[in-house]
């Protein structure tokens, strides 16, 4: 009975420093070729952090518990706006009101509605799949063209501004670091995988409940780090932006791929109750974005307590 909860807490470790490897290796592999600020922090830094959430939808999917994969998905999103910015913002006020994510904002709400519109078609299949791909697709490429539009003020040298990055590292450390991440990823990805469900079991809980409260939040860590020290050093762009883009990838990039190899039947607990609550948590962020409001300490508890409040929900 110990073992799995030990095994559990394994995997998620391996996972979080798994994934701060690969980051780390990417952050410093762009800089040494000289790839624009934007473009790392949007596509490789996103995958990176989101590669967790990946690995582990594509292992429950093939290991028959779908709703594992789902629930991660669900349970990450919401996770990301209550507590990955609940708790950082009761440690440090964060004046995200000097700051314009206004059209970023409203592409991860289009992408919330959008993904839940297709769930009430009862299974998400490759054909789903490659629609939500088609979608992210067309975001990276908005985004692109963003970046390519600043780009003769973009310096390689921003870059060092991210955390983790290195100009003179070298090659081989560069290399160190992305193997670590591409091999530990999926080694934590099975552990966490097949433990969770061992408990899930044990306890008479279904996968998709493990998939919303204990994996979710287990896979938001890497994101919970990078949005803490954001919040300490005063950078609430990369708080708020880490949390929006996150967003938006697993949606359309993490359950995209994960249909690619295997179906995904939405239970009706989903399209009742955390279908909704995901949707409720991309609108909390509105005032904040929309209207400019700093998130302080006050929000910050308010964001906590929503989230406890669900997870006792979910667990009833």
């Amino acid at each position: 009975m110990i073992l799995p909860w030990v095994l559990t807490c394994v995997g998620l470790t391996i996972l979080v420093l798994a994934g701060d490897a690969l980051v780390r290796g990417a952050v410093n592999l762009s800089l040494r070729v000289g790839i624009p600020a934007l473009i790392v922090s949007l596509t490789i830094v996103a995958f990176g952090t989101s590669a967790p959430e990946l690995l582990i939808g594509i292992s429950a999917v093939h290991e028959g518990k779908p709703g594992l994969a789902l629930g991660n998905v669900v349970g990450s999103n919401i996770a990301n706006v209550l507590l990955v910015l609940g708790l950082p913002a009761l440690l440090s006020k964060m004046h995200t009101s000097r700051y314009d994510t206004r059209r970023s904002y409203l592409m991860m709400v289009a992408a919330t509605i959008g993904f839940t519109a297709l769930a009430f078609l009862g299974t998400l299949t490759w054909v789903t799949g490659l629609l939500l791909l088609a979608a992210l697709a067309a975001v990276l490429w908005d985004q692109f063209r963003a970046a390519r539009a600043h780009v003769a003020r973009t310096r390689t040298e921003e870059l060092s501004d991210l955390d983790g990055a290195d100009p003179d590292m070298p090659w081989w450390k560069i290399a160190l670091f992305l193997a670590i991440g591409l091999a530990g990823l999926p080694l934590g990805a099975d552990l966490l995988v097949e433990n969770a469900s061992i408990i899930a079991r044990d306890f008479g809980v279904s996968d998709a409940v493990i998939g919303l409260t204990l994996v979710a939040v287990g896979t938001s860590l890497p994101e919970l780090a990078t949005t803490v020290m954001a919040a300490l050093r005063q950078q609430a762009d990369v708080a708020l932006g880490n949390v929006i883009g996150s967003n938006i990838f697993n949606l359309l990039g993490i359950l995209g791929l994960t249909t690619l190899f295997g179906s995904i039947p939405v239970e009706a607990e989903f399209l009742q109750f955390d279908l909704w609550v995901m949707i409720a948590s991309a609108f909390v962020l509105a005032p904040f974005v929309l209207m400019k409001r700093d998130l302080g300490r006050r929000w910050g508890a308010v964001l906590t307590a929503l989230y406890a409040t669900y997870v006792v929900a979910v667990l009833q």
